[in-house]
């Protein structure tokens, strides 16, 4: 009997270390489960501490222009951080009340994104087309009037990222958007983008394109 009460002490021990987790989101905050297009993904950090970036996001130094260093705020939208994100991605992206936008083009939306983003990219809002800016505001939410206004008491929380720091798409989008008539209230932009996410060594995925089409 005591060898047996042993062996479920050891399996119980075994079983606690394997789901232990040693990079954690926050010190209470191991990771987060998210359901992106109906496939679970659990939002963590890569657990291996000698882990390193080996792609394009390690290069430190772009030409600036075009590839300049932006403020910490646009005006009149709020700058948020990672913790931040992830808050939207649970609490606003899947309870439906917000969208998390990836502005950057269709190419690199593919390769690589944050869980839960969409791609809208930044040269959908360069676009003088009022049927495309209808249709880009009825998909966020956005009801279109009789007279050509638009009434955004439905419309949807925007979360709105690119590359990294030295990525524009996302500035682009957000200062489309604004010229478009979307509230600035419902706009924050994750400025450190991809690469931050990424250094971090949080979760990305591979998604299929959602595309505006003209």
């Amino acid at each position: 009997m005591k060898k047996i009460t042993f062996t479920l002490f050891l399996l119980l021990i075994g079983a606690l270390f394997a789901e232990d987790t040693l990079v954690k989101i926050t010190e209470d905050t191991p990771y987060v489960n998210i359901t992106d297009n109906g496939v679970n993904v659990k939002i963590s950090r890569i657990q291996d501490t000698a882990n390193r970036l080996t792609d394009d996001f390690t290069k430190t130094s772009r030409l600036c222009p075009p590839h300049c260093i932006p403020k910490i705020k646009l005006d009149g939208v709020k700058t948020i951080g990672e913790l931040e994100l992830i808050d939207f991605i649970k609490n606003r992206v899947y309870k439906k009340k917000g969208i998390l936008v990836d502005a950057r083009l269709k190419g690199a939306y593919r390769l690589e994104t944050i869980p839960g983003a969409i791609n809208i990219p930044f040269t959908v809002v360069q676009v003088d087309s009022k049927r495309v800016t209808n249709s880009l505001f009825k998909a966020l939410g956005a009801k279109v009037n009789k007279d050509g206004t638009y009434d955004f008491t439905n419309a949807k929380d925007l979360a709105i990222f690119c590359s990294g720091l030295w990525c524009k798409s996302s500035v682009h989008l957000i200062d489309g958007l604004i010229k478009k008539g979307y509230p600035k209230e419902k706009i924050v932009w994750y400025r450190d983008g991809l690469q931050a996410w990424k250094l971090l060594g949080l979760t990305t995925v591979i998604h299929k394109a959602v595309e505006a089409k003209e």
